[in-house]
């Protein structure tokens, strides 16, 4: 069946399209029914079956015979190792840690804290949790010891795993001391933790409660899988909330495995065998669902990169990898493309390295501006794909699955629902707009299998961050449109809609026009208040690299060609040239901290954002127009 067809199927027959759905899973016990509503607007899926997902992502390819197929790829520019791990060797490794853990204690329902960088320990950590039905928190590896110290607390973990280090380009990330840091301000303390010990980092460790990761393994009796029930949470993930008070949000266990699977033959067109690679970090969603579990849950290869897009060592790193291990599909995120678009923006690098196996590069994070997607088509001649989804969900809102079919690209949208997704677009007085107008996006309740079913012991805060605006559906905080075919448009965040003079105007929409003009690598729009209009869109724009040109001119040309594309009503008429813009460390442009700088309005930098100094070069090319005051590093 193609697209329209298998989401007609489910709109038909919701229960026994993921029933069937299921089918691609091995059950220890299969559930009676998939979807569980007495609790509504709570809901579960598949909660009386038995599963295991290390099973899923490990033990049944090598019971399938394909055992000497390599699982995991090691990549990293940064130490030039590379390395291949196959699913047996994976299954043995695995077992053995998991063996270890249990016994040190560690059983069904415990959590574990993993604070590993870009390695394949750190994918072996989580694999070895979920074989004890143990719930593992993955805390971005490098994150600030009050950070780590926060999500100690909230989920109390028996053990924490880490690394010695990380390893930037041109420093190496000291873990240790941030972990001791975090574990003397938490007010919870971990039984004891596990420490691989890097080659570039050997840590000290603190006796009696610090393992060695080798050590502790020796002579260890190897764990089998624990059956755990549907609804058991495989993980707990945080992402940040408006309160300043990470939000954990829960995976359940049988969902997370029959809606990646899904994903994985209908979106990814990747099953048994196949090359996969998304590059991204297991501290992010991306990295839990389509570097770790994904791909192993359907047979694949899956590549584990421990680097940059540009600088380790140059624009081409990306490609060289695909080139040697053959990739067939490839997620990064548009930041990524728009790093190596500015810094290679005639495809030198990429004509250096041969990508006959790649079908196609799919993005997601941030929204994907047309211009960088026309690039990348450019540049390989294969579909570029944007589509759409958030840590809540787990896997894809909004896509064009390869897998059923490829449907027809409109520029500037993640093209369609997946089945179960019934997205809608809502004004403030909740009910559906007409198509093609701005609004609040929503989904209609029950959200599918494999996303959030709450958030770890805050059900309240869950229903208020995300039910109640809108009651009877989940409130993505995005806004956008639908057109008259059903293609969806995500414009921008909810905050992120401006309003200047009564009109309500998209950012995301300014920032495509942006993006068009030659000489701009990468941008960003944001509203600041305004005494007579409320609020005035200003631009930031960093240029290609090698652009020479007199800056005062091409904003210039920005302002008339935002005048051309959306009209005077847009009150377009300040932008700023800067190097670079504040980014947290998944890629995600900080717009509401800019908004705050801009206002002069006091403000806490981010736990996520990637380098704090960058913030007070925003302050400074913002003064030049005649907005912020004072050192941003300085306020709040």
């Amino acid at each position: 069946m193609g697209y329209a067809e298998t989401y007609a199927a489910w709109q038909a027959d919701p229960e026994a399209f993921w029933m069937e759905a299921a089918g691609a899973i091995d059950w220890v016990r299969p559930p009676s029914k998939a979807l569980f509503d007495d609790k509504a607007p709570l809901y579960e899926w598949f909660s009386d079956g038995l599963v295991n997902t290390c099973w899923n992502a490990v033990d049944r390819h090598v019971e399938a015979g394909r055992g000497d197929q390599i699982a995991i790829q090691h990549e990293s520019p940064i130490t030039h190792a590379t390395k291949g791990i196959t699913y047996a060797e994976l299954q043995t490794r695995v077992a053995s840690l998991a063996g270890a853990l249990r016994q040190r204690g560690i059983t069904k329902g415990d959590r574990v804290i993993i604070y590993m960088p870009m390695i394949p320990e750190a994918l072996e950590a989580m694999l070895a949790c979920a074989r004890l039905g143990a719930v593992h928190s993955v805390v971005f590896g490098g994150f600030a010891a009050n950070e780590l110290a926060v999500r100690i607390d909230d989920c109390t973990p028996k053990a924490i795993i880490a690394a010695s280090c990380g390893l930037e380009p041109n420093r190496v990330v000291h873990y240790k001391p941030l972990l001791d840091a975090a574990i003397d301000q938490a007010a919870h303390s971990p039984d004891f933790c596990v420490i691989f010990q890097r080659e570039q980092e050997v840590a000290k460790l603190i006796e009696g409660r610090d393992l060695s990761w080798h050590g502790f393994q020796y002579g260890v009796e190897p764990a089998d899988c624990v059956p755990v029930e549907g609804n058991h949470p495989a993980y707990i993930l945080y992402t940040s909330g408006t309160t300043g008070q990470p939000k954990g949000v829960i995976r359940p266990t049988a969902g997370h495995l029959v809606a990646l699977q899904w994903s994985m033959t209908n979106i990814y067109n990747i099953g048994a065998g196949d090359r996969f690679w998304a590059a991204s970090d297991v501290g992010w969603v991306v990295g839990h669902s389509y570097i770790c579990y994904g791909p192993l849950i359907a047979g694949a290869m899956t590549v584990v990169f421990e680097g940059k897009p540009v600088g380790t060592p140059h624009p081409g790193v990306f490609w060289r990898v695909i080139q040697n291990n053959r990739i067939k599909s490839f997620f990064t995120a548009p930041t990524a493309l728009r790093a190596i678009k500015r810094e290679d923006p005639d495809g030198t690098w990429i004509k250096r390295y041969a990508q006959h196996d790649l079908q196609a590069i799919y993005l997601a994070g941030e929204r994907a501006d047309p211009d960088t997607i026309e690039w990348a088509e450019k540049h390989f001649g294969v579909p570029v794909i944007d589509h759409w989804w958030q840590t809540e969900t787990g896997w894809a809102i909004a896509a064009n699955p390869l897998g059923l079919e490829l449907l027809p690209f409109k520029s500037g949208s993640p093209s369609v629902p997946m089945p179960g997704y019934d997205v809608q677009v809502l004004g403030e007085d909740g009910h559906p707009v007409a198509p093609g107008t701005l609004g609040s996006i929503a989904i209609k309740l029950p959200l599918p299998p494999g996303t959030l079913p709450g958030l770890w012991n805050a059900e309240e805060r869950f229903r208020e961050s995300y039910l109640t605006t809108f009651p009877g559906f989940y409130e993505t905080g995005d806004a956008g449109m639908i057109d008259t075919e059903g293609y969806l448009y995500v414009m921008a965040r909810t905050d992120d809609v401006i309003n200047v003079a009564g009109h309500r105007l998209s950012t995301g929409a300014m920032e495509e026009v942006l993006s068009a003009h030659p000489d701009v690598a990468e941008c960003a729009v944001i509203g600041v208040a305004d005494a007579l209009k409320g609020q005035c869109p200003v631009g930031f724009l960093c240029l290609t690299s090698g652009v020479t040109r007199d800056p005062a001119e091409v904003v210039a040309e920005c302002v008339t060609l935002m005048r051309d594309r959306i009209g005077p009503v847009a009150a377009f008429r300040n932008a700023v040239i800067v190097d670079r813009l504040p980014k947290t460390r998944s890629g995600k442009i900080l717009r509401a901290t800019m908004v705050k700088i801009a206002d002069g309005a006091a403000f806490k930098p981010p736990a996520t954002i990637d380098d704090p100094a960058i913030l007070n070069e925003i302050a400074a090319a913002l003064r030049t127009i005649g907005l912020a005051t004072g050192e941003a590093a300085q306020t709040g």
